[in-house]
């Protein structure tokens, strides 16, 4: 046995030197004849080292100094931006916020503005993932903005530089209806589990007799932080999860003494783009059977990612282990590209199934029509430049629906009765979401989504029983 694993270590040790001898002679001759000199940099970094990492499994990245500072940015809950809540519709972005102090604020931007190029980029000309690409980029540098404002007849112009501000994890936490709160965590970042408390508690802590956490849309991010919220919700002592890995022994992680639970019923909401730290979470509710979870099934990484800096700023991402839920399932779906395959014992299914599976909200031909134009977001500027007032218990009344009709019929959608008759209440929620986003604030206009979306309220029934 002995002499079969010297045997082996010795033909690994072999192909190792064979490999690297291959590359080492491989760039000389690059370095050599290519016609134009070669920057070692980014031909080991970016080239050889990034697709060494993609070999491996999808997960294992390479950071070039810009990337890994955006990650280090992320452990400390801060970004850089303008400020801008927007609306991101095919070809267009419309502005529905800007937040006081901040560079848009300050610009002068305003609800309803409707952005249509960004250093002299159209939107017009880019799909979705064009745009939101470039959205993205323009974060990080200088922008000019090409701005039109109903009711001028000129196009605006603003130019502004990103600045670093908070990023609030948690951002959603409100009633939904006399006994039943809603908190929404995005990701998992540095302050998650205090602002998950402090969300908590504004909502009535204790008190509460119900609890609808949202974790859809959530990534991840960092472990500690989803196992600090985690914490806030079993008994000391209680196993969260445990990690394996083939260079690490097994490891388990506790809820540790001292920490004071909330004890209301509890329903988790997730999706298949639910990942990593989400699913941890998700999954301690379901093997403790603390909560119900309610969506659809959740993406499936159940991967330890050790983050490595390199030289010159960069680093990398490395897959060391997998992560366990208290029972010891893997939430890890089998790979079917790199080497990495997943715990044996993994199915194959992967991720975390829900209890109650409910679906999303049907998407008629109407509601499809009205979204892909902007109609509520133009329709909502129009009304409340006109003077339409509203107040936090504001309802959308039937004139202005009535209005809205005709709104569409003079751009050419004119909706058949019973079209308008069965979508006429989403119609009704969907513009009253409109006008508080550009009046009392996005958040005031999450609120009036969330009570129509059928899993928060399918989550709401069963907690409530």
């Amino acid at each position: 046995m002995v002499l079969a694993l010297l045997f082996w270590f010795a033909a690994a040790e072999n192909e190792l030197e064979q490999a690297i001898r291959a590359f080492t002679r491989a760039y000389a001759m690059v370095e050599a004849n290519a016609a134009d000199p070669v920057n070692p940099g980014p031909v080991i970094y970016e080239g050889a080292l990034a697709g060494m990492l993609r070999k491996l499994d999808p997960h294992s990245v390479f950071f070039n100094p810009d990337q890994f500072q955006q990650l280090k940015e992320l452990e400390r809950s801060t970004s850089k931006g303008f400020g801008t809540v927007v609306s991101v519709l095919p070809g267009r972005v419309i502005v529905l916020q800007t937040m006081p102090g901040t560079p848009s604020a300050r610009a002068g931007i305003a609800p309803g503005d409707e952005i249509l190029a960004v250093n002299g980029i159209r939107l017009d000309w880019l799909d979705m993932e064009q745009l939101i690409g470039l959205l993205g980029e323009t974060r990080r540098r200088e922008a000019r903005l090409d701005v039109r404002r109903q009711g001028s007849m000129h196009l605006l112009q603003f130019t502004m530089k990103p600045e670093e501000m908070l990023s609030a994890s948690v951002d959603r936490a409100f009633m939904l209806n006399e006994t039943t709160g809603y908190v929404r965590i995005t990701s998992f970042e540095g302050e998650t589990g205090k602002q998950l408390k402090e969300a908590i508690e504004k909502l009535g802590g204790a008190s509460l007799k119900g609890l609808v956490l949202d974790l859809r849309n959530n990534p991840g991010g960092i472990l500690p932080s989803a196992l600090e919220c985690s914490a806030l919700f079993f008994p000391e002592g209680t196993k969260l999860l445990s990690i394996r890995g083939r260079a690490r022994q097994e490891e388990e992680t506790l809820v540790p003494k001292g920490v004071e639970p909330y004890k209301s019923p509890l329903a988790v909401l997730i999706n298949e783009k639910s990942a990593s730290a989400a699913e941890i979470l998700a999954g301690a509710v379901q093997d403790h059977g603390r909560g119900v979870v309610v969506g659809v099934t959740s993406f499936g990484k159940g991967l330890v990612q050790s983050i490595y800096p390199l030289s010159e700023g960069s680093g990398m991402a490395l897959t060391t282990a997998f992560y366990f839920t208290p029972k010891g399932r893997s939430i890890q779906r089998r790979l079917s590209e790199g080497q990495l395959r997943g715990p044996q014992e993994n199915s194959g299914a992967g991720g975390i199934q829900p209890d109650h599976v409910v679906g999303f909200d049907r998407q008629t031909r109407l509601r499809a029509a009205l979204d892909a134009t902007g109609a509520f977001t133009s329709f909502a500027t129009e009304t409340i430049r006109k003077g339409l007032r509203v107040a936090e218990e504001f309802t959308l009344e039937n004139a202005t629906l009535d209005d809205f009709k005709i709104y569409l019929s003079e751009r050419g959608i004119s909706p058949g009765v019973s079209e308008w008759s069965v979508d006429r209440e989403w119609i009704r929620s969907r513009l009253q979401q409109e006008v508080f986003n550009q009046t009392l604030g996005v958040e005031k206009g999450d609120e009036v989504e969330a009570r129509r979306d059928p899993q928060v309220l399918r989550a709401a029934e069963l907690i409530a029983r």
